[in-house]
């Protein structure tokens, strides 16, 4: 603990004065970061941004569950308070998530949570298990899952209100890769209901 305090001291003394005076008057960040709540991946950090500049939730491997009122909670907090312009859905190579979601054993009350990702996996079947690599394949099915989200969070009735309200804000994939400190982004992008399926679409 002593530790952490400490470092929060020598943090303190290397930022300028002024940032802290504006973190005071309030928020206002521009991005909605959805991630996994793996140690190696701070947001603020990787991106090179600055305390209150991006708003962040994470949990296990970066999924978004449709009855999980804590992701819903910060979601529609980002989009009605803080009216953030891009959403970021942020997973990584080497997660241990997916890599359990993978194995096929049995972890314990986690499962119910690997469930979501054993459901993308099943839905990319035939694509995944045709990759001999281990590596490979654990790599694409982190791609796959951040890409799954996306469209999970596209669907959600409420951020599609606040597209028919102020056409923003646009949800985007990245991938991390722990090996390299390398951010990229994955070929996915919804701007607003014409990039989703029909049947997902809510009208009001």
């Amino acid at each position: 603990m002593d530790q952490l305090l400490d470092g929060n001291q020598e943090w303190v003394r290397e930022q300028p004065p002024e940032l802290f005076e504006e973190l005071g008057r309030g928020q206002r960040p521009e991005y909605l970061w959805i991630g996994c709540a793996d140690s190696r991946i701070p947001a603020t950090m990787i991106t090179g941004q600055t305390p209150g500049s991006i708003f962040v939730h994470r949990n296990i491997a970066n999924v978004v569950v449709h009855s999980d009122s804590n992701l819903l909670s910060v979601v529609w907090f980002a989009l009605n308070a803080l009216q953030v312009r891009h959403v970021l859905v942020c997973g990584h190579y080497g997660c241990g998530g997916i890599l359990a979601a993978m194995s096929g054993k049995r972890y314990g009350f986690i499962d119910n949570w690997l469930n979501h990702l054993r459901d993308v996996y099943h839905a990319h079947q035939t694509e995944l298990d045709a990759i001999k690599s281990e590596e490979a394949r654990e790599r694409r099915f982190a791609e796959l899952n951040v890409i799954a989200q996306v469209h999970n969070l596209a669907r959600i009735p409420f951020f599609q209100e606040s597209w028919a309200a102020r056409s923003a804000p646009s949800i985007h994939g990245v991938i991390y890769d722990v090996n390299d400190g390398q951010l990229r982004k994955l070929d996915v992008l919804i701007r607003g209901p014409e990039d989703i399926d029909p049947a997902f679409r809510v009208t009001s």
